[in-house]
């Protein structure tokens, strides 16, 4: 049998922690459950998002670019102070932000 080692380890107890039955060679007990933190949650939800987030489109970076060289790029503050309250009311409601 072949062992993956391609997996993440997962952290043990800190410091100060003491360390349950099944970590110190026993099994755990029929019944027994485990509780995550809200963390967990957050954290899962986050790894998501960026799983999905979409990567740098090199060729309208380098358009971009080129406009502002050349004096052509405009900034519209107004659109940008949208798209700022946009995200912030996202924020406020808990809903994962809209391309």
């Amino acid at each position: 049998m072949k062992i993956d080692s391609s997996l993440k380890p997962v952290a043990g107890p800190t410091a100060g922690q003491p360390k349950g039955r099944a970590e110190a060679g026993g099994n755990a007990a029929a019944g027994e459950t485990v509780e995550l933190s809200s963390l967990s949650t957050t954290l899962q939800k986050a790894e998501t998002a960026i799983a999905s987030a979409p990567e740098v489109d090199s060729k309208r970076v380098e358009e971009i670019r080129q406009a502002i060289s050349e004096g052509r790029f405009k900034v519209d503050p107004g659109r940008i102070a949208d798209g700022l309250l946009d995200s912030v009311r996202q924020l406020l409601a808990g809903q994962p932000e809209q391309p």
